[in-house]
């Protein structure tokens, strides 16, 4: 049997997917991932095989930058690092913007593209990031069964009345005002019909008897994966997903590092693991500030600097731990609080390890996760533009002293999802959906 994997040519995408991969590669199967060159590497630490495949103009092979980008989308990302330090609404707005050159690049081509793929690696299964726009166009036109795994907070998946872009909730300190609310969502939808023109046209030139798309954004593969905890999804929106697995997680295995194995055995104070991310680590003012708000408390700090300088973030103790990468999954394990941007990869992370998050929302799905972490009472999130030193710090002691209601609920959290890790769930419903399309039971919706 075969998984053919097809993931951007990013790591934070990756990872996850690649992740996914595990389960059929233990079970002694081929997996062979379609990215791009810029990580090879990641494919190749996981032991699989790679196909070439370009999803979008640009990579990421862990910590990104925009002068080592191709010409254009450097000038994009500069605009978008811009537009997080205007706040939330004009932060959405610069996405809204981009996006259909962002997820629907050279759809034709790609589409195209992806029956060779298909063609040359004949997979069993194939999972697909839900953001790979062209490449699904391509599947779903060629009647390639596939599974659409949404790797962000459920809500990049739009259904009922959601419009693509506008999040459906807020956390309580970031709320936006009604008008610009507004326009906001007006903006979205009207990106959502030119986006959505845009596909049916792709669509119907690679199969004239396809059925229009109402809305792209809300369209879907054979089988919905989506990398989130089902326990934190609210009842009324699971309704509105049809058939459907929740991932709960996918968390990687890590090589030792030496460096960071004995930075843990060196002390037993409270570590605090901080990492806004491969994009937003470019946000020196807010790691600057969440550096000096942990300098007060009685904790040791491992940071992933990314692309920020450390000389930008004050004082470094030498207790702490600070280099550009670290092992995220490993420090997560040992860490009484995470400090992040909220990103879907960071937040399942730290929740499979147990840990609260103070979370600081800069774009797309981070508002509405954020929200949800708060309603469940498993972090908080503050504004990253305007929470001062001692926000920050009163909000990192509150939660490394979590109430027991909130601990216990995250301790019951964590053992749900490390007891069925997510690839296992994967394989599953992907052996579950095979077995419906060869005439058995259909696939199931679990909130598992």
């Amino acid at each position: 049997m075969t998984l053919l994997v097809i993931s951007p040519d990013y790591a934070s995408h990756l990872l996850p997917l690649a992740t996914l991969g595990t389960a059929w590669g233990a079970a002694g199967e081929r997996v062979v991932v379609a990215t791009g060159p810029s990580t090879d590497g990641i494919v190749r630490r996981f032991g699989f095989e790679r196909e070439h495949f370009q999803l979008g103009r640009g990579s990421n092979p862990g910590v990104i930058r925009a002068e080592d980008q191709p010409r254009g989308e450097d000038d994009a990302l500069r605009g978008f690092f811009a537009a997080t330090r205007l706040g939330a609404i004009p932060t959405l707005a610069f996405q809204a913007a981009a996006r259909g050159a962002d997820l629907l690049w050279e759809p034709l081509t790609v589409a195209r593209e992806v029956h060779r793929v298909v063609e040359r690696v004949r997979p069993d299964h194939v999972i697909v990031d839900h953001l790979a726009f062209s490449a699904r166009l391509g599947l779903a036109a060629a009647g390639v069964p596939h599974a659409d795994v949404v790797l962000g907070h459920p809500t990049a998946l739009t259904v009922g009345d959601e419009v693509y872009g506008h999040p459906p909730a807020w956390p309580r300190r970031i709320q936006p005002d009604q008008e610009s609310l507004d326009n906001l969502r007006r903006q979205c939808e009207g990106v959502r019909d030119a986006f959505t023109h845009e596909w049916n046209a792709v669509l119907a030139a690679l199969d004239p008897a396809a059925p229009a798309s109402d809305d792209a954004f809300a369209e879907r593969g054979d089988t919905l994966l989506l990398n989130y905890p089902g326990e934190l999804h609210a009842p009324e929106r699971t309704a509105l997903l049809g058939r459907h697995a929740f991932l709960g997680s996918a968390v990687r295995t890590e090589e030792r590092d030496a460096e960071v194995d004995a930075w843990l055995a060196g002390s037993a104070a409270p570590v605090v693991y901080v990492s806004l991310g491969s994009f937003l680590s470019v946000r020196s003012d807010v790691l600057a500030r969440v550096a000096e708000a942990l300098r007060g408390l009685d904790v040791r700090v491992a940071l992933a600097s990314g692309s920020t300088p450390r000389e930008s973030l004050g004082p470094v103790p030498p207790s702490w731990l600070v280099r550009p990468e670290l092992p995220q999954v490993t420090l997560l394990a040992r860490s009484a609080l995470a400090v992040s941007h909220g990103g879907n990869n960071s937040v399942t992370e730290a929740l499979t390890a147990g840990v609260p998050l103070l979370l600081l929302p800069m774009s797309t799905d981070q508002f509405a996760g954020s929200a949800a972490l708060e309603a469940a009472g498993l972090g908080e999130a503050l504004d990253p533009n305007a929470a001062d030193t001692g926000e920050l710090r009163d909000a990192a002691s509150r939660l490394l002293s979590l109430g027991p209601e909130s601990a216990a609920r995250l301790a019951r959290l964590s053992s749900e999802l490390t007891g069925t890790p997510g690839a296992q769930r994967a394989r599953a419903a992907l052996l579950e959906a095979s077995h419906a399309s060869a005439g058995g039971s259909p696939p199931a919706g679990t909130d598992g």
